[in-house]
């Protein structure tokens, strides 16, 4: 099987001018391409991206903060038209956006799709939720007085966004804010940044004015530091591990901001005696599979009672062996590539953790035949609490 596209991303595209190589910083495309963007199931270059640092990321706050009264300030009715007009040009563009995304993070086009839809669902909720942003009239401990209730945006919003759903996590974090009045500055990951660079160039195209919007790459430890400890800054959303929420909930401790923290998982996947197994194991494929098992909420443990084990896992296996590995490009690709060579080797200790302490390999276990960071779709028996597939999160297609 071919791993290497024929074409090149921006021959791809139909409307290549969504291909940006430069962050954003208040109204303006700046930067010159450092960092390299990589396919990673080909390996094949997409892009060089800015690598800024404090300096920068001061600038993006400053320019946030600059725009904010005036973002503010305007009716909640023409934030809303102008994040409808947002979300009309996303669904437009839902096939060249899809393109971007499964050529820097991997996962299959139909996958990319369904994620641009549901990322561009919460433009267009929060779209209509601009206009609903009111007050309340509350009933005091006086006769002679009321209480009033009023909801204002906060200022100046950070959204630091992951690699696995690098669009819709920017949507997920940026639209309420917007709507909300407040100015944002983005910080995405940087395995994955021309999602954003993209969603950021139909921002611009819809009239969200200059500082408004802001996306930044580069040093991510630097970057970070200015983004939790500004004073303008005053709301902090970050999805990613659970150790690096920890320190960005400490830096932003000084300025009392407010944070906001999507960490990792250890979810479990329960199979009872009285089960459908057929559907049980369909709802696993679909829970512990999707995206190559690098979700944060995908299944990490999966937990079948006595009666149906064993042919669970049999059912399992079999609908494991039929999933099509390749690139997320090619027609009929269930599974990609995970993100980096890192990504891969965190599933080999995995599998080789708990085959040592007593599991058994029931079908793949090994890096895939195509190479790179390609993972055969795995499944293990006999796994004891013990072991570190059953503690940690695997972000990988183990189960």
């Amino acid at each position: 099987m071919n791993v290497v596209p024929t074409k090149s991303l921006a021959e791809r595209l139909k409307d290549p001018s969504l291909l940006v190589s430069q962050c954003y910083l208040d109204g303006v495309f700046v930067g010159e391409g450092v960092d390299p963007v990589a396919d990673p199931g080909s390996g094949a270059l997409l892009a060089k991206v800015p690598c800024f640092g404090a300096a920068e990321a001061t600038t993006a706050v400053e320019a946030a903060s600059a725009a904010f009264p005036a973002w503010a300030g305007l009716l909640a009715k023409q934030r809303s038209k102008i994040l409808r007009k947002w979300f009309d040009l996303i669904e437009a563009n839902r096939e060249d956006l899809a393109l971007i995304l499964t050529c820097e993070q991997g996962k299959p086009l139909k996958e990319a799709l369904g994620e641009i839809d549901y990322g561009a669902s919460y433009v267009e909720f929060y779209a209509e939720e601009a206009k609903r942003v009111a007050g309340e009239t509350l009933p005091s401990h006086r006769l002679d007085a009321r209480v009033l209730v009023l909801r204002q945006p906060v200022g100046v919003v950070a959204a630091i966004t992951p690699w696995n759903f690098p669009s819709a996590m920017i949507t997920r974090k940026v639209a309420p804010a917007l709507a909300a009045g407040c100015t944002v500055v983005i910080k995405p990951a940087p395995e994955t940044p021309l999602s954003a660079l993209a969603l950021c160039v139909l921002a611009e195209r819809v009239g969200i004015p200059k500082g408004v919007f802001n996306v930044i790459t580069g040093d991510a430890p630097a970057i970070g530091s200015v983004l939790t400890s500004h004073p303008a800054v005053r709301v902090v959303g970050f999805t990613g591990s659970t150790e690096v929420g920890k320190l960005l909930m400490r830096q932003a401790a000084g300025t009392v901001k407010k944070v906001a923290l999507e960490l990792g998982g250890n979810a479990p996947f329960l199979v009872f005696d009285d089960a459908d197994v057929d559907a049980a194991v369909e709802g696993a494929i679909i829970a512990k599979f999707r995206n190559a098992g690098q979700t944060c909420v995908c299944a990490n443990r999966i937990y079948a009672q006595a009666g149906v084990y064993d042919a669970f896992v049999a059912k399992l296996s079999k609908a494991v062996a039929d999933l099509s590995v390749g690139h997320g490009l090619e027609d009929g690709v269930v599974q990609g590539p995970l993100i980096n060579e890192e990504a891969v080797a965190k599933v080999e200790r995995h599998v080789a953790d708990a085959t040592a302490k007593g599991a058994s390999v029931v079908i793949g276990g090994e890096r895939h035949a195509l190479g790179r960071t390609f993972f055969q779709p795995t499944v293990l028996s006999n796994v004891t609490a013990d072991m570190a597939v059953a503690r940690e999160e695997t972000f990988g297609p183990l189960a």
